[in-house]
Order: C-alpha cells, then sequence, then structure tokens
C-alpha cells in the first residue's frame, strides 16, 4: 500500500489527525486547473508571513528603529509593533489582514468536507471552521491560552467526522492574548508545552489519538524551526515506535530534514506534492468525485 492509499484508508474511516498550516493559504501554482484560481482569487487570500511582516513592518515604522533589520522577521516585527501601538491593534491589524473579507480556498474547504474528528491548527483566521459549518459540521473549539491557571479543555462530546474537535494551537484573531506570534509569545508557548495534562495546552483527547491514529500535515514545511519544536514536544520522552505514521505534504522538502526526520527517526513520512495536486487527489480517491471548485 503506497502513502496516499494508505491516508486515504485512513481519513475513510475517520481515523487521521489533520494537522492544518497557513501553506493550505497558498494560491494554485501554474499547471492548476485555472477554475481553481477563478474561485481563489488573490486579493481574497490571506497574506503568508512574509507578506504579513512586511506590512506590519512599514505600519509600525520598524526599519526607523531598527535600521537594515529582516521586514520579513515576523515574530520580532509583530513584537516591534506590540510595543509601538499596542496588543489589541497587533491583532486587530492581523485579523483585517487574514480573515476579514478573505475566503476558504477549494482545498481548505475540500479537507473541512472530508472525515477528520480531530483538527489541529496553528493558523489564527477562522476560514476552516466556516468551511465546516458550511458543509454541515458543528465544530468543537479549543484556543490555546498562555496562562496555565485553568486545565486545558477537552471535547465535551467525542470528537466525530460531524462533530470534530479543533485545537487552535497558536491561538484566534478573536482572542488577542491566545495569539502566538511574537517572540515572547514563542517563548511562553515553550514554557507551556513542558506543563502537565490537565495543563498541558494539546488537549489530551489529542494526546491520546497521537499515540493511535496517523497525523497528515498539510500546508507546513517542516524547515520551520517551531514547526519541529512543536513536533518533537508533543513526543518527548515517548518511543518513536508507539506512533503510528506522520505524514508530510511537501513538494521540496529540505534534504538535511528528510535525511534526519525521514532516513534516520522515522518521525515523518514525506509526501512530494504541493497541497492543490495532493488534496484534490485525496477527495477524489475517497469521494469517488472530483474536488468542487
Amino acid at each position: 500500500m503506497d502513502d496516499l492509499d494508505a491516508i486515504a484508508e485512513a481519513v475513510g474511516k475517520g481515523q487521521c489527525i489533520l494537522f492544518l498550516g497557513a501553506g493550505v493559504h497558498y494560491g494554485p501554482p501554474e499547471g492548476t486547473d485555472p477554475k481553481y484560481a477563478a474561485a481563489y482569487p488573490e486579493e481574497r487570500r490571506p497574506p503568508l508571513g512574509r507578506a504579513l511582516s512586511v506590512k506590519l513592518a512599514e505600519e509600525s515604522e520598524y526599519l526607523k528603529r531598527f535600521p537594515n533589520w529582516d521586514v520579513g522577521d515576523l515574530k520580532r516585527v509583530a513584537w516591534h509593533y506590540e510595543d509601538t501601538l499596542s496588543r489589541n491593534r497587533l491583532m486587530k491589524r492581523i485579523k483585517d489582514e487574514v480573515h476579514v473579507n478573505k475566503v476558504a480556498s477549494p482545498v481548505v474547504r475540500a479537507l473541512a468536507a472530508l472525515d477528520f474528528p480531530l483538527v489541529m491548527t496553528t493558523n489564527f483566521d477562522q476560514l476552516f471552521e466556516q468551511s465546516l459549518r458550511a458543509v454541515g459540521k458543528d465544530p468543537q473549539l479549543c484556543i490555546y491560552s498562555p496562562s496555565a491557571k485553568n486545565p486545558t479543555e477537552d471535547p465535551t462530546d467525542d470528537p466525530t467526522p460531524a462533530n470534530p474537535f479543533v485545537c487552535k494551537l497558536h491561538g484566534d484573531v478573536d482572542e488577542p492574548d491566545s495569539a502566538v506570534i511574537t517572540d515572547e509569545d514563542y517563548i511562553q508557548f515553550v514554557l507551556r508545552m513542558g506543563d502537565k495534562a490537565p495543563f498541558h495546552p494539546v488537549p489530551e483527547t489529542f494526546l491520546y489519538r497521537f499515540k493511535r491514529w496517523p497525523t497528515l500535515f498539510v500546508g507546513y514545511s517542516l524547515i520551520d524551526y517551531n514547526l519541529r519544536l512543536l513536533f518533537k514536544a508533543m513526543r518527548v520522552n515517548l518511543d518513536p515506535a508507539l506512533f503510528p505514521e506522520t505524514y508530510s505534504i511537501d513538494p521540496k522538502p529540505d534534504q538535511l530534514i528528510v535525511r534526519y526526520w525521514s532516513d534516520q527517526r522515522r518521525y515523518v513520512r514525506f509526501v512530494m506534492q504541493d497541497v492543490w495536486s495532493f488534496v484534490p487527489t485525496l477527495y477524489e480517491r475517497i469521494k469517488k468525485t472530483p474536488m468542487p471548485v
């Protein structure tokens, strides 16, 4: 059984965890069916990290304070914006950019229509939740809190494909304190990842299922240091042999990471496709019909 067959089988059974990243907001590459590009115009897409960082740097006059620094360093630029203008203004601006008047791509809507009972995302926007509701699903949400004073919430009902549990591990645009966006936010997040259950920021339902169901990373690149840190923090002190397969959809994974994470450690299996080729194929394999526009 090849990787696509194995993923389709797990998703079809409702026994696969979806890990959703910002890369699901990329536009269709050249060669993709033009109907998808028409349904997802550039002005309706959330900007990706560097583009967002450049806008925040311009508005907060970052280079006046830090000449010659990289305006694409979102964590630092967001920290400067917060320091200069305020946390609430930072998050309002981010919401305006990533959510207001934006639409979910056909890829996001297709993933929402598939049978994932557990979804984890580091996206701040609410486009995936909207897509779930648009296909008649009723998601249960858990939003990260930087405070360890209250236990992390688990779902009130057992997650099902119709009633999925969505964990927003880096926060939500409507809860400014929840967002993991600045350098200081990331430091606090790493500290919180050391908390013990039930205060660990990853709900126990996920920690339990991570050891029993395969996980599918879509919209990520493991070249991202923060993603690798998150991945390892969720598996610290656990034997990798205890975990089912983890699949990462990445058309051009970094070869050093492939060497270490796949060839040596067997942490991840890389499926070398972009999301605009992988998701339509997976959707058609399961639904027996082409991915809708």
